[in-house]
Order: structure tokens, then C-alpha cells, then sequence
């Protein structure tokens, strides 16, 4: 894996707070707060979450789909803006999305033909004859029949529609693909063919990705990263691997706890009703801290930023982070 390719510093993202017209401000959302992080070029960073920690936000964002009410996103070096370029095309060419629902994506007026042939002729500005001969390549990549271009979106299954998907992004030709949700919609046998498509493109193209899940195991899978979000925020940050061994935040391991693996018969949740944090009114301190049994006074004070910890490949955003392995020196999975 080579340097960051993308770049994001200190980003925000508020639904609301805007201003009555007698006075005051509506409620304000705290969606995404004060993330930081990096792409390096080549991997693939899983990022994963509860429901609503703001996963599909920060990847909008990412893509140009939402704007950040602050912070900055850059992409080989160039700060994400209207009107920026990256290597003579625009920075839209440069990172695509493939969506969650694979069908309703795709516009159902249109055939699949016109469907990929958008993103060459606004973003790559590619002549008509260069247009058809990529065409070809792209359904072959996809594994699909050239003879599907003259299709509409609802004459296809979920997993052929997520592949046509997966050719719109690669259209533009670009370096990196943020990928929200891209196998959830899938039944069990399709997403592992999805899967393998995207790994065999990755070493084909030379593609970066962004993998935003909710499923543990397909991101153990797939990534070489992981950043785990809470309540908006980046609370653990580490190779994968090592992240799914031995977790260090408390979130992280709750998260591991409850996913289903095969040979645990039982999985261990909370043993106690909690108060999810409030998105309106954010905790000063640990968001985690009335959830978690291991939090002190401290964590109930201020919130811990996200540091190193146990080396730089590893950060965790956590004043008394865990050890990672029981009393007996196993893995605490």
C-alpha cells in the first residue's frame, strides 16, 4: 500500500440548526463529528458502525453527494471543491459510489447502455466510437453479456443490477470506490460472487476502496483497515487483522461480542437496558461512557481523542483502552 490517497481532517456534518424567522434555531443533528482519517492507495478500509454512527454520511460526503458543515476532504493532495481536478479530469471521475439498493440506483427510464455511458461522455468527455469499445470491457469485467445494454434496470436480479452498479463506477475510471452497504441487499451466495468481482477488480485496475458495512465478517474479509465509528466519531482505527484479534475500545469488542460466529452458541450482548446517546445534544464527554463497564470518572468528564496507541498503526479514541485478551491469554473473540 503506497501513500494517503485520501485525506480527511476534522469533518462535520449537522442536519438542522437553521434560523427561525421570529428567532432561534431549529434543532441541530450532530450526524458526523470531528472525523479524521486516511486512504492509502491500494487497501481497502472497512468502516463499520451501529445504525445511525453516521457510516453513510461520512461516505456522501466523501463522494461530493453531501457537503461538510466543516472540515476538509482531500484527494491526492487536492482539497475536494467545485470546479477542482485531479491528473486533468475532474475529482467526480476520481472517486465514484456503488450504492446500497442496486436497483432503485439506476434510473428505470433509461437502459443500460445510457446508464454507462453517462459517466464517459460528462466525466471522461470519451468520443462515441472509444464509448462502444468501452462498453464491451466493462460488462466483461462485470461478467455480464454485451447483449444486456439494450435492458431497463427492473429486468434484472439484485446481484446482476448491483454489477451494473459496479460498472458505473468503473466507467469514469477511477482510483478509488466507496462502496456503502454494496452486498446487504444480497442473498448469502450472490454476495460472495459480488465479493470475489470486487477483489478480482481491485488487482485489475489498480482500485482503492472505501467498504462501508454493517456485517462484521464480510469486512474481516475484505479489508486491510478498519475504522470503527460511534455516535459519529472514530473510535478505533487499526490493521484488520489485528483489530478483529484482540480490539482495544470497549465499543469494538461489544460490536465483536454480538456479531454471530459459527461454533459460539450464544452471543453476548448488553446484560442491561442502556440510554443511547442523544444526536441533538451531544455528551461532552465519552459518548460510549453510559454504555461501557469499564468507564471512570475520567471518561465521564472529557471525551478521549483518537491517539496512538500500541504502536502507530493502531489509534483508539479511549483513556483506559482494553487488552484485548482474557484472564486465560485468548483472544477475547
Amino acid at each position: 500500500m503506497g501513500a494517503a490517497l485520501l485525506e480527511v481532517e476534522s469533518l462535520v456534518r449537522r442536519f438542522g440548526g437553521e434560523r427561525y424567522l421570529l428567532g432561534g434555531r431549529s434543532p441541530s443533528v450532530h450526524a458526523v463529528q470531528n472525523v479524521t482519517l486516511d486512504v492509502r492507495e491500494g487497501e481497502t478500509l472497512g468502516i463499520v458502525g451501529e445504525s445511525g454512527c453516521g457510516k453513510s454520511t461520512l461516505a456522501r460526503m466523501l463522494v461530493g453527494l453531501d457537503r461538510p458543515s466543516d472540515g476538509v476532504i482531500r484527494l491526492g493532495g487536492e482539497e475536494i471543491r467545485s470546479g477542482a481536478r485531479l491528473d486533468g479530469k475532474p475529482l467526480a471521475a476520481t472517486i465514484q459510489y456503488v450504492f446500497q439498493d442496486p436497483v432503485s440506483s439506476l434510473n428505470p427510464r433509461k437502459t443500460i447502455r445510457a446508464i454507462l455511458t453517462a459517466p464517459m461522455r460528462y466525466l471522461r468527455d470519451l468520443p462515441r466510437e472509444r464509448c462502444t469499445e468501452r462498453l464491451k470491457e466493462l460488462m466483461d469485467a462485470v461478467n455480464l453479456r454485451e447483449e444486456f445494454l439494450e435492458r431497463y434496470p427492473h429486468e434484472f436480479s439484485g446481484g446482476q443490477a448491483q454489477r451494473i452498479g459496479i460498472a458505473r463506477a468503473l466507467a469514469a475510471e477511477p482510483r478509488i470506490i466507496v462502496l456503502d452497504e454494496p452486498v446487504s441487499a444480497l442473498d448469502v451466495s450472490v454476495q460472495a460472487q459480488v465479493l470475489n468481482l470486487l477483489d478480482e477488480l481491485k488487482a485489475r485496475f489498480g482500485l482503492t476502496y472505501v467498504f462501508i458495512s454493517h456485517d462484521l465478517s464480510v469486512v474481516e474479509s475484505i479489508s486491510d483497515r478498519v475504522a470503527v465509528m460511534y455516535f459519529g466519531r472514530v473510535v478505533e482505527m487499526a490493521p484488520a487483522a489485528e483489530l478483529f484479534r484482540a480490539p482495544q475500545h470497549p465499543y469494538t469488542k461489544l460490536l465483536l461480542d454480538s456479531a454471530p460466529v459459527p461454533g459460539r452458541r450464544h452471543i453476548a450482548g448488553e446484560d442491561r437496558p442502556v440510554e443511547m446517546p442523544d444526536p441533538f445534544a451531544p455528551l461532552p464527554c465519552c459518548a460510549f461512557a453510559p454504555r461501557c463497564p469499564s468507564a471512570r470518572e475520567d471518561c465521564r468528564r472529557e471525551r478521549p481523542a483518537l491517539a496512538a496507541h500500541a504502536g502507530d498503526a493502531r489509534k483508539v479514541a479511549c483513556f483506559h483502552p482494553l487488552g484485548g485478551v482474557d484472564g486465560e491469554g485468548k483472544s477475547s473473540r
